[in-house]
Parts: structure tokens; C-alpha cells; sequence
């Protein structure tokens, strides 16, 4: 196992009773891990059903986007993994949006308004919150399961080194704790669509909850943000006009 010390209870609330207030087959909890995607796969080659949750108190090498290292000190935030078995779907780009807007839906029940970078950020006061990541592992073009991973930060002070660009959640709302965040969220997650196209609906509470959109960007394409397509691409209006962007790095110009 990748992870380390299992856990009794995470705040208090017993393992089996986490399980069932989050409505979940099975949740793990564990002190220490790797990283809980690192978790969620593992789970998943051995045969964990649909819905398997990961909450851990520490990430020793908790991961972002193209390799970047996720700071997750103990006891500072959700560290939650989580096992999808989507069916024969062929396309699994669009789930991170997806699940942002399910952790922008949640954390606004508890007054914290919250916005999306695309593709993978939590942004509240125009510093980063959380993020979301999902890693699918494929057979035959089809995506047997998805690790999704969520990293919030709830408690300050944040480290040094991401301080000024990052926020927790107990500065802007230190009522809310983990689990009150985890027992909105879960629910949702037990519901994530896994169709290759956004909805209309989606792309109306994205489009309402778009940190991105209007800004001029130098990468991943120079030019201004004009939301997102139904597939999950950035738009960018370029000198030669929409442009698609799929993947990369966003940095405002």
C-alpha cells in the first residue's frame, strides 16, 4: 500500500460512519500518504467498487498538473481521492471541469464564493483555493477507472512558499469544517456525469463561476479567455481569431 498508518476516525467521525454519512461503499483513512491518487489506483487494481473514497492527513508527494508538487502539509486540508469506474466512455478530459464545478457548488452552500480557472483551479479572492485532478487509466482506448484527486486548503498559516498566492479556507470561512465540506461534496461526486460534452446547464454554471474569462493570456495561446467549449477546450480569441487550447500551462499576459 502507498499509504501509511490507517486512521479510526477523521475528526472525530468513526471510519464506517464517514462510509455512510458520505454515502460511499468504503472510505479509507489513512495518516500519510504518497498521494492519494497514488491510493485510488492502487484500490482500483485490486477491485474497489465505483465511489472507493481516500481522505488522508498528509501528502508527502501530492501532485498537480504536468508533475507539479501539491503542498499538503498534515492537517491542513482535504486530501481526498476518489475511484470512478465510468463504463465504456472514451473521453475523460471534461471530468475535472466538472468535479470544480461540484467543489464551487459545495463550498458556496457555506458563503464562500468561489471561482474556476480552467482547467483544474479553485480560485477564492483571486488566490488559489484548491485544485482537482483526474488521471484515468485506459484499456483499449476505453477508460477502465479515473482517479480523481481534490486538494483544498482549510486551515492557515500555508507555507512560505505559496503564501501569497494561495489561500485556506478558515480566512474567509472558519466555521466550515472538513467533514461539513465532505458531506455536500460527496454526494455530488456519487452523481458525476462521465458524457464527453458539457450540458448547457454546465456550461452556464461554468460560464457563471469562470475566473478566466476576458483575461489576456500568453500562454497556453496569446490573446483574451472566452470561456470554454462543450468538449472542455479553453477559447482563446487570437489575432487569427477562436483558437482551441486542450492542454498547457494558463499564464495571464
Amino acid at each position: 500500500m502507498v499509504g501509511t498508518d490507517p486512521l479510526t476516525s477523521y475528526e472525530g467521525v468513526a471510519c464506517d460512519e464517514l462510509a455512510v454519512r458520505l454515502g460511499v461503499p468504503r472510505c479509507l483513512l489513512l495518516a500519510r500518504v504518497s498521494s492519494v491518487l497514488d491510493v485510488v489506483h492502487q484500490l482500483a487494481e485490486d477491485g474497489a467498487p465505483d465511489g472507493t473514497t481516500v481522505l488522508a492527513e498528509e501528502q508527502e508527494s501530492g501532485r498537480g498538473r504536468q508533475g507539479r508538487r501539491w503542498h499538503s502539509p498534515p492537517g491542513t486540508g482535504i486530501w481526498l481521492g476518489y475511484l470512478r469506474r465510468p463504463g465504456p466512455v472514451r473521453e475523460s478530459g471534461i471530468l475535472a471541469l466538472r468535479v470544480g464545478m461540484m467543489v464551487r457548488e459545495a463550498l458556496e452552500r457555506f458563503g464562500v464564493t468561489c471561482r474556476l480557472k480552467w482547467p483544474n483551479d479553485i480560485v477564492v479572492c483571486d488566490r488559489k483555493l484548491g485544485g482537482v485532478l483526474c488521471e484515468a487509466h485506459w484499456s483499449g482506448g476505453n477508460a477502465v477507472w479515473v482517479a480523481v484527486g481534490i486538494g483544498l486548503n482549510t486551515m492557515s498559516p500555508l507555507p512560505p512558499e505559496v503564501s501569497l498566492s494561495a489561500i485556506a479556507l478558515d480566512e474567509v470561512e472558519s466555521r466550515v469544517s472538513r467533514i461539513d465540506v465532505l458531506e455536500t461534496l460527496l454526494p455530488k461526486l456519487v452523481r458525476l456525469p462521465v458524457s464527453h460534452e458539457l450540458t448547457d446547464a454546465e456550461m452556464g454554471a461554468y460560464a457563471d463561476g469562470d475566473w478566466l474569462r476576458g483575461r489576456k493570456l500568453s500562454e497556453p495561446l496569446g490573446g483574451t479567455a472566452r470561456g470554454i467549449a462543450k468538449d472542455g477546450a479553453l477559447l482563446v480569441e487570437t489575432e487569427a481569431g477562436i483558437e482551441r487550447a486542450v492542454g498547457g500551462s494558463v499564464v495571464p499576459a
